[in-house]
């Protein structure tokens, strides 16, 4: 079973997958857009990848504040969330994603990447730390129940 990742934000959405038994996560692409509110490719697109890869289940990053409040842009999250699950007919799921987009800028200066290219490279990573996050939840759920 593979499952997308997706790091959602006014302009692009971040894209990555897990490996096909659902350990490992892979950055895959960046959709971008013009305008916020023009999801339409953006959601054919997904559309796509979900049958490439044969995906039973998205992962989609939910912006919450570090105070662990919710604001305009989890409620926009939250309208995405809606119209993939109309538009796929799959479960998503809501991932705790703060901190990601830090993170995959910090393993970006690391690795070397220059600013200016970075952007090329963050949104996809991003998706990725957030589909990992997820897995890892879900490994460590298991392992509680059978203990």
């Amino acid at each position: 079973m593979r499952i997308l990742g997706l790091d959602y934000g006014s302009k692009t959405v971040g894209v990555a997958v897990s490996d096909e038994l659902g350990w490992t996560a892979q950055a895959l692409e960046t959709i971008s857009r013009k305008d916020e509110n023009k999801l339409r490719k953006t959601l054919a697109r997904i559309e796509e990848l979900v049958k490439i890869y044969n995906v039973e289940r998205i992962v989609l990053g939910y912006p919450k504040h570090m105070n662990n409040d919710v604001g305009e842009r989890c409620a926009k999250t939250e309208s995405f969330k809606e119209m993939l699950e109309r538009r796929t007919g799959l479960p998503v799921i809501l991932q705790d994603e703060r901190l990601s987009t830090i993170s995959a800028e910090r393993i970006l200066m690391e690795g070397g990447v220059r600013r200016e290219n970075r952007k090329d490279y963050v949104d996809k990573m991003a998706a990725a730390f957030i589909l990992q996050a997820y897995m890892d939840r879900m490994a460590n759920e298991q392992k509680n129940q059978v203990i």
